[in-house]
């Protein structure tokens, strides 16, 4: 058992022994808010390398520490994922299960033949019930080394435990975490969407708190559903410009086949996609940590509290006018129920329940000599309002409602050569009990990409890219998980090169990041890379520090690397 951050020390020790020119790669985040003045206790999950695993897990059985206090008596819980690759490969989705809940997403950058490296921290303290219990891990990266892929990837997994002390008391927490999940013993708990994933929950018949959070990503088709266009205009556009189905995507969860909440997600842009160039050393924002939604389903409580089960279902739906959306989605969730310590049934009733199924969508375009033009609009209003009776006899006046609004515009121009993306999703998510908040989500999700395709051949593709994405949310999404508010923006530009001789190309990347919470947690980065190196990295606040005094070895300016996925699948005859 290691003691601290012993671990991380001794990865980054160990790079100057590593070729000059292995990449450090890394998603722009803050630091987890944990103690610094407590003791810790730090175990090894898990260590794999991910050659050819695809239905091939790493699964491992968990036990609670005992050097830091009682199991489940911890100030905090936080993961660290450390990575390295050479070679050439695909970026890969990782799906970190534990008691068949999700807890985490990520996926991997792409290597590099001279090797990469990553690190990333993340703060698991609200899974507390999870960790204060053995059971089952699972980490599930799908990989594929063949003669030209052959980037394999070697993952180490640790977690540290914060004992609680005076100044840092024991974490809230739930008291029980139940998955919304396939339930697989053999594989990751996601779900494949569509058809819509539905199964029976029963829970404690004395539940008075119930919060849903929401895993969600495209992939296939769906990869960049942003891009997709609506089906009205699809044939309006060249063969193979992209796929239908429209931009707009909702992931909606049911109870009972009632919408209890709705997320309109946030664009992942995984460091594969569309241009690869743009993506190294810094990932897009959520690569490697992949955001989630949370809703309140208190106002669901007297359903639940007869002690039967329940259908729960997610799924995500799109603007077309029969909803569907192309293969595929990935999703899970889990419920954090808070329960009575009466032990007696929770009684109540819902007083209104005001939801439309779907979101209330508009489409319209036009088409010239110039272009096509298409613009969606969507927007959600739910409104849920019950009172809440605990067996103590406590009255809870619960009241959970969404405000979500979402407008994209796709400019098709020049005979589909140049692509252009402006969309906005943004809005409010919040509940009170009694009048108090509890789960409050304000987000704007803005997000614009050109893509000119400079060249195409059947053996060649030139294009140049432009990304200004951002990711603006205040959150809090459940009274025992900090709130905090983060204003993120990254700017992108560069080419990229897609021929049978070998795919290169070029990028920039500039992120400002901000992020405080309700414990005054404060952290600032402005970092910029150009040409696949860090030209500057300015850091501030109470959390920083961990990484400013890094000396970061540095790749070629240019490599090869895999093709780029683009929109609509579009690639080159007989290429790699």
């Amino acid at each position: 058992m290691f003691s601290g951050w012993k671990f991380v020390e001794t990865v980054f020790a160990a790079l100057p022994l590593i070729s000059a020119q292995v990449l450090v790669d890394f998603q722009v985040a803050q630091p987890p808010p944990v103690p610094s003045d407590v003791k810790t206790c730090t175990i090894k999950i898990l260590e794999r390398t991910f050659g050819n695993s695809y239905y091939d897990p790493e699964i491992v059985s968990y036990s609670t520490p005992t050097d830091c206090g009682t199991a489940g008596s911890w100030a905090a819980v936080t993961l660290n994922f450390t990575v390295t690759s050479n070679g050439t490969q695909y970026d890969r989705l990782g799906v970190f299960t534990f008691h068949n809940t999700e807890i985490w997403r990520t996926s991997t950058p792409e290597p590099t033949p001279d090797g990469i490296i990553w690190t990333y921290t993340k703060d698991v303290t609200h899974y507390i019930p999870l960790f204060a219990k053995p059971g089952t891990f699972l980490l599930e990266l799908d990989n594929i080394v063949t003669g030209t892929l052959t980037g394999e990837y070697a993952t180490t997994l640790y977690a540290t435990f914060y004992a609680a002390s005076n100044n840092n008391p024991t974490a809230r927490q739930s008291n029980l975490i139940v998955p919304i999940s396939t339930m697989s013993k053999t594989l990751a708990n996601d779900a494949s969407v569509p058809p819509a994933f539905s199964l029976n929950v029963t829970l404690p018949q004395n539940t008075v708190e119930i919060y849903a959070e929401l895993y969600a990503s495209g992939n296939g088709e769906e990869e960049f559903w942003y891009y997709n266009t609506a089906d009205e205009y699809i044939n309006d556009l060249p063969p193979g410009t992209t796929y239908g189905k429209g931009p707009f995507r909702e992931v909606r969860l049911l109870v009972d086949g009632q919408v209890a909440g709705v997320a309109f997600p946030y664009a992942v842009i995984f460091t594969g996609g569309i241009n690869p160039a743009v993506w190294r050393p810094i990932t897009a924002y959520g690569a490697i940590d992949l955001p989630t939604y949370f809703l309140d389903l208190t106002p669901f409580t007297p359903v639940f509290a007869d002690g039967l089960p329940h259908n729960v279902t997610i799924d995500v739906a799109s603007a077309s006018a029969d909803r569907a959306i192309n293969q595929n989605w990935y999703v899970s969730g889990l419920l954090q129920v808070v329960t009575d310590p009466s032990g007696e049934r929770t009684t109540g009733q819902m007083i209104t329940y005001n939801a439309l199924p779907y979101a209330t969508t508009q489409t319209f375009g036009s088409t010239d000599a110039n272009g096509v033009n298409i613009t969606v609009n969507a927007q959600h209003q739910i409104y849920i309002e019950s009172m809440v009776v605990s067996g103590s006899g406590q009255s809870n006046h619960v009241i959970f409602e969404q405000n979500l609004n979402y407008t994209s515009t796709q400019y098709y121009l020049n005979n589909a050569s140049t692509q252009n993306v402006a969309q906005i999703s943004s809005g409010f998510v919040k509940s009170t009990h009694n009048g108090a908040p509890v789960v409050v989500d304000n987000f704007e999700y803005p997000l614009f990409i050109n893509v000119t395709y400079l060249n195409v051949t059947d053996t060649l593709i030139k294009l140049s890219t432009s990304f200004d994405h951002s990711y603006n949310r205040q959150l809090s999404p459940a009274p025992f998980i900090l709130t905090s508010d983060i204003t993120e923006r990254q700017l992108a530009t560069g080419y990229f090169t897609i021929s049978n001789a070998g795919n290169f190309g070029s990028g920039k990347n500039n992120n400002t990041f901000n992020y405080v919470d309700s414990e005054h947690n404060t952290y600032s980065r402005v970092v910029d890379a150009a040409m696949n190196k860090i030209v500057y990295n300015q850091e501030s606040g109470s959390l920083a520090g961990s990484s400013s005094g890094m000396s970061w070895p540095v790749a070629p300016s240019s490599f090869s690397v895999p093709p780029a996925r683009l929109p609509g699948g579009k690639g080159i005859s007989n290429g790699s």
